[in-house]
């Protein structure tokens, strides 16, 4: 069902995300004047503020994370905001939270962040009040669930009160610009996607790189890992937007059933193609940093690194490794995908190697497209001409002035309250990653496969470099 929400409910409106990324997105949305002047934002969570309470909250959290060329009136957006605290383990307190909501006949778009132990009582307290009608729709941030079984949990919760069409599964990293451009290149232009196959590309890396530790995540953590924090959903959507076969149309349907199809088709990895790590004591950036378990407080032999060597068992990928590796404590904060096309295959050049042509697509902290090419270097050339690597680079941010760089959740949060799905993670699409990594975990059980350390502020374990270099492949830094 098509509709505009006129109430959005945000659930968590005290935590580190609203303060962070909610609130200054709302606000940000606000000043572009995005959403409709009517929207009203009830914002809920433990904490025993008034209204007047959390608008002051909310300005302070604005004041800290939102650039100051992108408030526009504060004053306006903090009017749109009404707060009504709400512990959602009991029932009763769902009456009152309905009323601050009121009437949605046009719409009602909810933003739930919780504890995996809190969805079902949410989620019936929501039903109960009449909160998950025909125009409410819900929008779900991870995490939901640990493993395949309490994800199903999750979701069979949910389904519940609300239809597929209603619940909008949320993964920040669709809403980065340079995610959705890596679409906009594969299928916007005719040079690529004749090449993006086996036949020309060698292997894919996938890099989600950290400088930070624990950053008060601990409990959560240590029972997550780097495996199922960060492959599960962001790197496995990254690899299926790069993996994924031409959808006929941009629409939710279409590109989600061609992701699904990618995630599907992932083989089973084996024993040898992962590697596992934990940071010890280092340094970053000349400033000494505790090792995971100083951070912990205790011993745990939870990964804050992991490196797969994956396959797409399916005819454009058939043989095409693709290397995927995220941790915490590296020596630099990185998002960036890398294509590695088949090197020619016969050079017409004498006077030098020529070497594979490349893409790189950098997602954070800078979004940047980059594509070698190999050029002639000037001169005369008397003992044959000489090639070398050039970068073409596009800085997203030189190539499109007069605009300015958007915060993830503002798409997303837009698409919520606007109804659409398109970047939004379907069920099926979820129980597929889940499927995939809860194989990898029972192979770590079975093997007894314990995380090797690396030292803070390094690349990882030296074991990730083994990993590919076996393959005469080397990791893009």
């Amino acid at each position: 069902m098509s509709f505009t929400a006129n109430r959005l409910l945000l659930f968590g409106a005290t935590g580190d995300l609203a303060q962070r990324m909610l609130l200054p997105s709302l606000c940000a949305l606000d000043a572009d004047e995005l959403v409709h002047p009517d929207l009203r934002i009830i914002c809920t969570a433990r904490s025993e503020y008034d209204t007047h309470q959390y608008r002051n909250f909310a300005r302070e959290a604005l004041e800290k994370y939102l650039p100051a060329e992108r408030r526009g009136s504060v004053a306006e957006f903090l009017n749109r905001l009404h707060y009504q605290p709400l512990d959602a383990s009991n029932p009763s307190g769902f009456g009152a939270l309905a009323e601050e909501v009121g009437a949605y006949d046009d719409g009602l778009a909810i933003f739930l962040s919780t504890a995996p132990s809190l969805f079902k009582p949410t989620i019936s307290g929501l039903a109960q009040s009449g909160l998950a009608g025909e125009k409410a729709r819900i929008g779900l941030e991870k995490p939901l669930g640990i493993d395949l079984d309490s994800s199903c949990d999750i979701n069979d919760a949910v389904a519940e009160a609300f239809p597929e069409d209603r619940i909008f599964r949320i993964d920040h990293y669709l809403g980065k610009e340079t995610v959705q451009n890596l679409l906009a290149l594969r299928f916007g232009n005719v040079m690529f996607e004749p090449l993006w196959n086996a036949a020309h590309i060698d292997h894919v890396q996938i890099t989600v790189a950290e400088t930070v530790g624990l950053e008060g995540r601990v409990g959560f953590y240590d029972e997550a890992g780097a495996l199922r924090d960060m492959v599960q959903n962001h790197m496995l959507q990254l690899l299926a937007l790069v993996a994924m076969e031409p959808p006929v149309s941009f629409d939710a349907t279409a590109v989600r059933d061609e992701k699904v199809k990618v995630l599907r088709a992932l083989r089973a990895v084996s024993a040898g193609e992962t590697v596992t790590g934990q940071y010890r004591a280092g340094a970053i950036g000349g400033q000494a940093v505790p090792g995971y378990d100083d951070e912990l407080g205790k011993q745990s032999d939870t990964e804050t690194f992991v490196a797969i060597k994956a396959h797409v068992d399916n005819w454009r990928w058939k043989g095409v490794p693709f290397y995927l590796r995220t941790g915490k404590r590296l020596y630099k904060r990185t998002t960036e995908i890398l294509v590695q096309f088949r090197p020619v295959p016969h050079s017409i050049f004498t006077g030098t190697r020529s070497e594979p042509n490349s893409l790189l697509i950098g997602i954070q902290p800078e979004e940047n497209i980059t594509l070698s090419l190999m050029a002639k270097v000037p001169g005369l050339d008397r003992d044959g001409i000489s090639l070398r690597k050039v970068p073409l680079n596009i800085a997203m941010a030189d190539a499109f002035t007069g605009t300015h760089k958007r915060i993830a959740y503002e798409r997303l949060l837009l698409d919520l309250i606007e109804g659409d799905q398109t970047l939004f993670v379907r069920r099926d699409e979820v129980e597929a990653q889940w499927n995939w990594v809860d194989r990898i975990r029972a192979s770590w059980a079975e093997n007894a496969l314990l995380p090797k350390p690396y030292t803070a502020g390094s690349s990882g374990p030296s074991a990730a470099i083994a990993l590919t270099e076996r393959d005469g492949v080397s990791w893009h830094e």
